[in-house]
């Protein structure tokens, strides 16, 4: 009776530590990237069009893609994310929450849009002068997106994006150009 007992609790310590550790992978940073330092929040805050993306299933299909960044109560970021679905016919919005993972000053944050389930977001180029565009990632290299204050970048940004997705390891055949209309 003892031993189930025993081994009852290691089972659940050990479930409890998988759990740990799966969600703070989702937090955690690709490999070979890293965050931008020196960031500013309030300067971030506001409206980003989606540029260039990797494919994931919860923007598949969309154009004119944005993201509006504004400060939260309780200290956080309130995310919302707007796409046209072209199946659809119709525009879809998600919003979420996020939070810094190492302090104000550094361009990592998880963000949920589920619960309690985070995942990364890792700003890991940022125009750092004026704010005009960012390269943003996540804990693995599945997620990429190119992000700009404007629905264009200049040719000179896009370079660099692709130059920075290539060298570190990006599928940058599969990145989709976002259409703006």
């Amino acid at each position: 009776m003892t031993k189930k007992y025993t081994l009852a609790t290691a089972g659940r310590i050990l479930l409890f530590i998988g759990a740990v550790v799966l969600l703070s992978a989702c937090t955690g940073v690709a490999p070979g990237m890293k965050p931008v330092s020196n960031f500013d929040v309030d300067r971030y805050l506001g409206k980003w069009y989606e540029i260039a993306r990797l494919d994931h299933s919860f923007e598949r299909g969309m154009n004119n893609v944005s993201a509006e960044y504004t400060k939260r109560e309780d200290g956080g970021i309130r995310v919302l994310n707007r796409g046209y679905s072209v199946k659809n016919k119709a525009w879809e919005d998600a919003e979420g929450k996020a939070y810094f993972v190492a302090g104000p000053a550094v361009g990592h944050l998880k963000v949920s849009f589920f619960g309690p389930f985070y995942g990364s977001y890792v700003i890991a180029e940022l125009d750092q002068e004026d704010y005009q565009y960012a390269f943003v990632t996540s804990y693995n290299k599945k997620y990429l997106w190119l992000l700009a204050r404007d629905t264009t970048v200049p040719q000179a940004v896009e370079d660099k994006f692709m130059a920075l997705a290539r060298n570190n390891g990006y599928a940058v055949d599969e990145l989709i150009f976002v259409e703006h209309d």
